[in-house]
């Protein structure tokens, strides 16, 4: 099973649209995970439109139309892994304490906010997933969503994909 994550998009604000590298991994994702701060109900849809199947939850920036269709936080078994999604988990000091507290009966967390690319491993073996962000790099040197591949209960194959630079409307440079 191919997973696709992304979180902060930040539509239409960071940029015009979703990247087409992006847009273009859709169909070969067997889900899709978005972690939070979509922004706009117009890539919620695109993303149900094009998606096999769609994970997803609100997050801080997202108003009351996305707040009233997505979750704070959502849960799904993928093959028996234990996946959970959530926007924001706190600074990143103590950030594996706090989730592997909130979070004990997962196996793997995606979550969003920092728009910085994380991969950590709790003491208690829960792996803590954030894509950053495909369209508002901030700080980091590029714009990022990630991929991986579950079976048989475990995650392999996690990469980080960075987007070239953007020009035009909403680019950070």
């Amino acid at each position: 099973m191919r997973l696709l994550l992304m979180s902060d998009t930040h539509l239409p604000k960071r940029a015009g649209e979703l990247p087409a590298q992006l847009v273009a991994e859709l169909p070969r994702a067997d889900v899709v995970i978005h972690a939070g701060d979509w922004v706009d109900m117009a890539t919620l849809e695109l993303l149900e439109s094009r998606s096999a199947r769609l994970i997803g939850v609100h997050g801080n920036n997202d108003g009351a139309d996305l707040r009233s269709r997505l979750p704070e936080v959502a849960r799904a078994e993928l093959d028996g892994l234990r996946l959970g999604v959530v926007h924001e988990t706190g600074s990143a000091q103590g950030r594996e304490r706090r989730c592997a507290a909130r979070f004990p009966d997962l196996d793997v967390l995606v979550f969003g906010h920092s728009h910085i690319p994380w991969d950590t491993v709790t003491d208690t073996g829960l792996r803590l997933l954030n894509p950053g962000s495909p369209t508002d790099r901030r700080r980091q040197p590029h714009c990022t969503y990630m991929t991986a591949t579950v079976s048989g209960g475990e995650l392999t194959d996690v990469v980080l994909h960075r987007l070239p630079p953007r020009t035009g409307r909403g680019t950070q440079t």
